[in-house]
């Protein structure tokens, strides 16, 4: 090789690795260089198309091969994936072709591809054809104009021009698609969840508290305090509580008011369901059950059984131990927080909520996820519900046939919460003080009770408790959609002032809080145990 070819060798490599940094000042220096005779114009434009058309089959490989398997480990977002998949499979080749003429645009799209799986051939033609066009538009205009080409490409006007064009044909070309966008976009329940401070995420949410929570540290000089708020029960009702535990010690006292259930520990599947079957059978249950962890949050894992199959099958993904309780249909359901302060003799109810299951009615027509999108509530967290009905999604619901969309009274599996203090009665709040006094270290919390007569409920009779949650349990009443967010924050913000004022009087008797390192090490714990849990029913 003599030099001359060297140098175009070595001249053709630079353009063609430059390309990865910026493809259109490396596809104005070829140009401009095969111009002024510092390189064949062949082999400037190869090195050009190839190094363009290369970056853009790599960005594709790199999210489809990398990007992609990180995001499906999130459930949530693996669903919205497969819904913007089925659009970009229509339309991913027009977004490849307004990317190419508007510069900033490509290494979204061209990822956004991959992602969205677009099949390589589609994606490897769109991108060839329009790298060939895009280089050989740079070199026809730098051969006419010169050395001026790049001022021209560089002109605020000329961008602006370019910028405007490409809207222009967009919108010639996706008009009716466009506009159609536009309405769903605003109607999307997506966008709309945002001004519905019920359906914020839990981050943005919980951020005033967080920062409450703080407030509260500094003024009783203490984080993790919330853990002497009971001590009668694990880190006070924090974290890592056992639910069969903590109900055990109230079904010693109050066995009346406790649904029957037992507990099933670790081991093989088939010890497992032997012991499902002698614990049903001391216990006199019959099916459905509940199977649910025994130590879980917000609703996680919560199954109603009704066949053997169903249970050998929720034993067998879900590894760790599992309480068995009777199912009890209610059908009503609220959750009632209570509190004392250890100096004083009787408790009061705090807040009362009440949960309402949401239903769907069909119509003989429309399956259960268009049933589902069509509710103008049930479409904010549409995913969760369709996650719940995966298998019956397409399933045609019959005319007046009604369908109950969560079983799990909790908020972030679907229920909707209600201020219920309009339940509340002296004969309520005897009975529930009555009953707390009984558990040994219990001061604040919240019961999940079942019941069939609101009148026998406010009378303080004929209920079921199916849950008792410690320190880190919500006055849920504040989840009620009907008030404002700030009595949300202002019912909460009182809340956390009780335990932190209950957990500095436990102190002041001798109760030492549980470390951050443990608070931590459960957390972490409960974090890996979780991932077994199955959808909530």
């Amino acid at each position: 090789m003599n030099p001359e070819q060297w140098l175009h060798s070595a001249g053709g490599a630079g353009i063609f690795f430059l390309t990865f940094l910026s493809e259109d000042s490396a596809a104005l220096a070829a140009a401009l260089l095969a111009s002024l005779g510092k390189l064949p114009w062949l082999c400037a434009f190869v090195a050009c198309f190839a190094g363009i058309w290369l970056g853009d089959l790599g960005l594709y490989a790199l999210a489809r091969n990398l990007g992609r398997p990180v995001l499906q480990r999130w459930r949530r977002v693996s669903g919205k994936l497969d819904q913007s998949e089925a659009w970009f499979l229509r339309k991913g080749w027009l977004a490849l072709v307004m990317c190419r003429f508007v510069p900033g645009t490509r290494l979204p799209t061209f990822l956004a591809a991959g992602l969205l799986r677009m099949p390589l051939g589609r994606f490897a033609f769109v991108t060839g054809f329009l790298a060939l066009l895009w280089a050989a538009l740079i070199f026809a205009i730098v051969h006419q104009f010169g050395g001026a080409a790049k001022e021209m490409f560089e002109s605020p006007a000329v961008i602006g021009v370019g910028v405007l064009a490409t809207i222009a044909l967009a919108l010639i070309v996706t008009r009716n698609w466009l506009f159609s966008s536009l309405r769903q976009v605003f109607r999307s329940p997506h966008l709309q969840r945002w001004t519905q401070w019920e359906f914020w995420p839990a981050w943005l949410f919980y951020l005033p508290i967080g920062l409450n929570y703080l407030r509260l540290s500094f003024k009783y000089r203490s984080v993790n305090l919330p853990t002497s708020a009971n001590p009668g029960m694990f880190t006070g009702g924090m974290i890592g509580e056992s639910k069969y535990a903590t109900l055990q010690a109230l079904r010693e006292t109050q066995p009346d008011w406790i649904a029957p259930g037992f507990l099933i520990e670790v081991g093989t599947v088939a010890k497992r369901m032997a012991a499902l079957r002698e614990g049903m059978q001391s216990a006199r249950l019959e099916l459905p059950v509940i199977l649910k962890p025994d130590v879980a949050q917000r609703g996680s894992g919560f199954k109603v059984i009704r066949n053997l199959t169903a249970a050998e099958n929720y034993l067998s993904e879900v590894p760790v131990p599992a309480v068995v309780q009777k199912y009890i249909p209610g059908p009503y359901e609220v959750g009632l927080f209570y509190y004392r302060f250890p100096s004083e003799t009787t408790g009061r109810i705090f807040a009362i909520t009440e949960k309402i299951f949401p239903t769907i009615v069909g119509d003989g027509q429309r399956t259960i996820e268009e049933l589902i999108r069509a509710d103008a509530r049930a479409a904010m967290i549409a995913e969760t519900y369709l996650q719940r009905f995966s298998v019956r999604c397409q399933e045609v619901l019959p005319a007046g046939q009604s369908l109950r969309l969560v079983e799990a009274g909790n908020h972030a599996q679907g229920c909707i919460f209600r201020d219920g203090m309009h339940l509340w009665s002296e004969q309520l709040e005897a009975r529930i003080d009555e009953i707390s006094q009984s558990i040994p270290g219990f001061y604040i919390g919240r019961y999940d009770v079942r019941f069939e007569s609101l009148e026998a409920l406010q009378q303080g009779r004929r209920f079921t408790i199916l849950e008792l949650n410690g320190a880190a349990s919500e006055a849920t009443s504040a989840y009620d959609a009907t008030k404002s967010l700030g009595a949300a924050y202002r019912l909460l913000f009182r809340q956390w002032e009780l335990v932190f004022a209950i957990a500095a009087e436990n102190r002041s008797r001798g109760h030492a809080g549980d470390s951050l390192a443990m608070i931590f090490s459960e957390w972490r714990r409960y974090q890996k145990s979780s991932l077994c849990h199955p959808i909530a029913d």
